[in-house]
């Protein structure tokens, strides 16, 4: 069958006269289109990470009315009751993670290495699973070698919207989709000794921790020295929360 292109030498896609340049285009595309597919499947596989950004936050005082509770153990299903867990403690970091949630996995490696270095001067850390069955929750902290107490108040993503979870860090200024990790800190010397509410203002993190922050924030309230040792971090780019579109997930080196 003859060439539709009668010039041997004639590029692809020349200038077109009116009668030839549709059958020309169409003769293009229809030698390129796996090309086009493919690029265009690319495209939409990775546009997710081409925007992808931390959410990285400071550390600030919001007034909050937080709530004592009485939350299940994920490892042991053991009630755990807030105000007795901060007894004898300086300070209690409680967390808020999603397990599916890529935000949560890069800042749990750095909440346990926190953890393991200030336990012993008073630091508790207690993790608040949610919106997934509690066997994730423990394949999660058994994955990430997460040694710090950890319990739950929902299991399911349409519970979102009916968490104290999403009741707080909304009225601290919390417009992340999901809200994982959300931190509030707790020092046991200014929680009320009685009644439902432990704190009416207090120190919180709308999004992931910074490193350098954290550690200064949580060596004062120690009453520790400043580390003038250890240079900070740089954060590394993470994906955000976003399990309403589907994405991949990549894995941090």
């Amino acid at each position: 069958m003859q060439n539709i292109d009668t010039a041997p030498n004639e590029a692809i896609l020349p200038t077109f006269t009116c009668v030839y340049a549709s059958e020309k285009i169409a003769f293009f595309l229809s030698r390129h289109r796996m090309k086009f597919i493919s690029a265009f499947i690319l495209t939409l596989v990775f546009l997710p990470f081409a925007f992808a950004q931390n959410e990285q936050a400071p550390i600030v005082e919001k007034d909050v009315a937080y709530k004592n509770w009485t939350y299940k153990d994920v490892r042991s299903g053991q009630n755990v009751n807030l105000r007795d867990f901060t007894l004898g403690k300086k300070l209690v970091v409680v967390v808020y993670f999603a397990p599916w949630c890529p935000n949560w996995r890069h800042d749990a490696p750095m909440l346990e290495s926190l953890y393991e270095k200030y336990h012993s001067k008073g630091l508790d850390i207690i993790a608040v699973g949610e919106y997934d069955p509690v066997a994730s929750m423990q394949t999660n902290l058994s994955d990430l070698k997460i040694t710090f107490p950890a319990v739950y108040e929902s299991e399911n993503r349409t519970e979102k919207q009916n968490t104290l979870h999403y009741s707080y860090r909304k009225s601290t200024g919390d417009n992340r989709n999901w809200g994982s990790p959300w931190y509030i800190f707790l020092s046991p010397d200014a929680i009320e000794k009685k009644g439902d509410t432990l704190v009416n203002k207090s120190f919180v993190i709308n999004g992931e921790m910074i490193q350098g922050e954290g550690e200064k924030f949580i060596r004062e309230k120690l009453g520790l020295p400043a580390d003038t040792k250890g240079a900070i971090a740089k954060k590394s780019e993470t994906e955000v929360c976003e399990t309403d579109k589907t994405t991949v997930v990549l894995k941090k080196p």
